[in-house]
């Protein structure tokens, strides 16, 4: 019974994610967002959003539920999460910085605090602070030691997944 419960699963899960049969195309270009992980270049697609506007600004899905992943005002110690952070520069002085990415891209991924849900948190440069591209997230929590930047943690989540790292992309991806 376990067996044939398995491969029940098995099926379904493969239905969700195997490579179905699709029409000849000539492919399905995705707007690519450009931001830094660890000082490295890092590539992904922002398809959902839990904010109307923020939704409507970046062409992505408005997906209210997203925002049911945020933690209650008090996590449980011990609490784990789906979500990381994004720090996103609120005057788009650059691109955003995120803390995890996949490494290797792909199925053999090593990096299990990965996670392609990302709750916003704004960067504000503080007033006569000189502005400087930041490209990791230790980057950036040093330039808010130093008083250079205020972090806000909006109520905000995205779903971004990476789709690319420094020179390497995710198996099938291929750039115009």
């Amino acid at each position: 019974m376990r067996t044939v419960a398995a491969m029940l699963l098995l099926l379904l899960v493969g239905a969700c994610a195997g490579h179905a049969p699709v029409a000849k195309q000539a492919g399905i270009v995705l707007p690519l967002q450009t931001g830094w992980f660890q000082g490295e270049p890092v590539h992904y697609v922002t398809t959902d959003i839990s904010d109307r506007v923020m939704a409507r600004m970046a062409g992505a899905n408005w997906v209210p539920r997203l925002a049911n992943v945020l933690p209650g005002p008090t996590p449980q110690p011990g609490y784990r999460s789906a979500l990381d952070r994004v720090y996103k520069f609120a005057a788009g002085e650059q691109g955003s910085v995120l803390p995890s990415a996949p490494q290797p891209l792909g199925g053999d991924n090593q990096q299990r605090a990965y996670s392609p849900l990302w709750q916003v948190v704004m960067v504000h440069w503080q007033t006569g602070k000189q502005v400087r591209v930041l490209k990791s997230e230790q980057d950036v929590l040093m330039a808010e030691d130093a008083g250079d930047i205020r972090l806000e943690a909006l109520p905000i989540i995205v779903n971004c997944p990476v789709i690319g790292l420094g020179k390497q992309f995710l198996p099938g991806v291929s750039l115009p």
